[in-house]
């Protein structure tokens, strides 16, 4: 009898294991200030964990904390995070992959509009927003993406998010 497994087709020595690759950020929040011109306190994406160009796909990760300047007032003794801010969460996600496609880099985009957008589930302290960004179209000057932001599979807010980019020297 002749032993014919190739190592694709051979078992598993026992105690073997398959190395995994650890996932890690593919932009730090470093690396994020130097794609787009928010900051603290108004920086809502820490860190980038997927970004695919060929999908027009990134997604982005928030850490809500208890110490986040909003739930001062949002709400006192029942601290929610505010859904424009989830929005803005993942409009700052969307300028991230923006920002990364050649042409773009040093040009900042505006709302143009904020369409279909659902809330449908609160975001509180501990909690760690997914944010995804799918983006349907991307010009010199216009563009939209599909946002999903989500905690633990479950979707919080969900929308279709558009922006301008307006001609050199009309934000000076």
């Amino acid at each position: 009898m002749t032993d014919t497994a190739t190592p694709e087709t051979a078992p598993p020595t026992v105690g073997a294991t398959t190395p995994t690759p650890t996932p890690g950020p593919v932009h730090s929040v470093r690396e994020i200030e130097a794609l787009i011109p928010h900051r603290w306190p108004i920086l809502l994406v820490d860190r980038i964990v997927e970004y695919d160009a060929d999908a027009r796909r990134i997604v982005g990760i928030k850490a809500v904390t208890a110490t986040e300047w909003f739930f001062q007032g949002h709400f006192p003794g029942l601290p929610v995070m505010p859904g424009v801010l989830q929005v803005e969460a993942l409009a700052q996600t969307m300028a991230v992959y923006v920002a990364k496609q050649p042409g773009f880099g040093d040009r900042i985009g505006l709302f143009a509009g904020i369409d279909e957008v659902r809330f449908k589930r609160v975001v509180v302290p501990g909690d760690t927003l997914r944010l995804e960004i799918t983006m349907e179209k991307l010009g010199s000057r216009f563009g939209k993406g599909r946002g999903v932001a989500s905690v633990d599979g479950e979707v919080a807010c969900e929308g279709l998010l558009s922006f301008v980019i307006p001609p050199v020297g009309v934000l000076r």
